[in-house]
């Protein structure tokens, strides 16, 4: 098979992970803090139904990047208040914002079905770096939201693992109590990273509506907020490894449209539930390795922090 097909699909790879790796990148954040949200498909709709009227008002894909942004960090802000605050079931409380999410965006969008977005993110090559043999094209040739997430990917990486905030972040997911006693405020430090994570899921869901697929379409996102949370679990929390597997993903959702291009006929029906067989074998394989020997899952994980039960 010609070299140029394979670095065209795993060049669209890239493009069609990118949504999951951002909404990965927020739940890692929120996750490290202790805070299970299960809301990210909601968060993403929501996001992605604001930036894209947004961006239809304004003709300013930023600025309709930008209230994508605040409306996923609005969405998360209700979890934090219910969860920490409140001390609400964490997976209740995410379901719910999911299908409050899935609502409110339908509701918000219905009159934005199938209305032009004059100004959208255009691909945009890297100098130098984009004309590097295969993997210039494959990863330097696109619009400027797939290089921000590069960015956040390595910073997130670099914060968590190589500052005293991200110490301080993790050690607050692991043990709260012991976070409390070295004066790290435990329900503020939530409370950011919560609102920090849903922001970055309104990116996730801006990036589809404005760049990936230039429109608005009712639960556009199909199901990519849920298999963001399962990279997370594939990635063991970690951001260089959600980078990988984002890619990975995404290259497998294309490779679904291309698999009969190459004389392997499969029902359309099979390959559309290709991504999500697969999520659900990841899932499986990591549950497995949780049961031989420990992971990265923060200890405190899905649980209300009670600092008068320390």
């Amino acid at each position: 098979m010609d070299q140029s097909i394979w670095v065209a699909i795993l060049a669209a790879g890239v493009i069609a992970g990118t949504p999951i790796l951002l909404a990965a990148l927020g739940e890692i954040i929120t996750e490290q803090s202790g805070v299970l949200n299960l809301g990210v498909e909601g968060m993403m709709l929501v996001g992605a139904v604001t930036g894209f009227m947004v961006a239809m008002n304004t003709s300013s894909p930023w600025i309709g990047l930008l209230a994508a942004i605040v409306a996923g960090g609005l969405m998360a802000l209700i979890h934090a208040f219910l969860t920490i605050t409140l001390r609400a079931n964490q997976v209740v409380s995410g379901l719910a914002l999911t299908i409050f999410g899935t609502g409110l965006s339908g509701y918000i969008g219905k009159d934005l079905i199938g209305q032009p977005l004059v100004s959208t993110f255009k691909p945009a090559a890297l100098p130098f770096l984009s004309e590097v043999p295969i993997i210039g094209p494959i990863l330097f040739n696109h619009d400027l939201l797939v290089y921000i997430s590069y960015l956040l990917a390595a910073g997130l990486w670099f914060f968590l693992f190589h500052t005293k905030k991200g110490l301080e972040l993790r050690a607050v997911g692991e043990n709260p109590s012991a976070a409390d006693v070295a004066g790290i405020n435990v329900f503020m430090t939530r409370y950011v990273f919560v609102v920090l994570g849903g922001m970055l899921a309104g990116m996730a869901g801006a990036y589809l509506s404005l760049a990936y697929a230039p429109s608005w379409l009712e639960n556009m996102t199909a199901g990519r907020g849920w298999i963001a949370v399962a990279l997370v679990i594939f990635a063991t929390w970690h951001p260089v490894k959600a980078f990988l597997g984002s890619f990975l993903f995404g290259t497998i959702d294309v490779l679904g449209f291309h698999i009969q291009n190459f004389g392997i006929m499969i029902p359309s029906f099979f390959l559309k539930m290709l991504p999500y067989i697969i999520t659900i074998i990841v899932l499986i394989v990591v549950t497995r390795e949780t049961k031989t020997r420990r992971v990265a899952t923060p200890e405190a994980l899905g649980i209300p922090y009670n600092r008068e039960e320390r």
